[in-house]
């Protein structure tokens, strides 16, 4: 489980093709992460398969592949890491989990006054689980939702978060990875489904 808070910016060394999947070697700044460890990376919760020189070498899925955009990440290409939360440690941003729901499209994108403000647009299926003020994960980041309306919703990320993530990259057309709060999307299983 993750907090949405980023600690580090990875970057995409090589990618091949594996067994209806993909294998995807990235570089790391840690010293210390074990094989097997869980690893956010821009919000898809993986496990470091192998770990060696400063690199850890993770394995997507064909369903990984489905549901978010590392199948689009070459050489080169920067990317948020979070290692999981420990009991006890400060819950910064919300519970993130790893698991993305869809990819979002970027539409619109505002620059003013050194603030970013990013418009989304996503389905009807999700944008149900997203609310004026509540949490949303967007590429690992723990974001805060200033306003929806249809299938649309946008956020603002302030210089700290711009200097310190990748979200800097995301521009008009661009899709990113989205997973909803998940106290909201079983709110609304319980709402919907009276058999539970």
């Amino acid at each position: 489980m993750f907090t949405g808070i980023i600690s580090d910016i990875g970057e995409v060394v090589s990618t091949e093709p594996n067994a209806g999947g993909k294998r995807i070697v990235m570089r790391v700044p840690w010293k210390d992460l074990p094989a097997g460890a869980s690893v956010a990376c821009n919000g898809v919760c993986m496990t470091a398969a192998e770990v060696k020189d400063g690199t850890m070498m993770v394995q997507a899925s064909s369903e990984t592949l489905t549901c978010t955009t590392l199948g689009e990440w070459r050489s080169g290409f920067r990317v948020n890491l979070e290692r999981p939360m420990k009991i006890g440690d400060e819950l910064g941003g919300h519970l993130v989990y790893g698991h993305v729901d869809a990819t979002v499209k970027v539409v619109e994108r505002w620059d003013q006054n050194e603030e970013t403000r990013l418009f989304f647009e996503t389905t009807p299926m999700y944008s149900r689980f997203i609310s004026s003020k509540g949490s949303v994960s967007i590429d690992g980041v723990s974001l805060t939702v200033n306003k929806v309306q249809g299938p649309y919703f946008w956020i603002t990320v302030i210089p700290y978060t711009r200097d310190h993530t990748t979200l800097h990259q995301l521009d008009v057309g661009g899709r990113a990875n989205m997973e909803v709060d998940r106290l909201a999307r079983m709110l609304a299983r319980l709402m919907t489904d009276r058999t539970l």
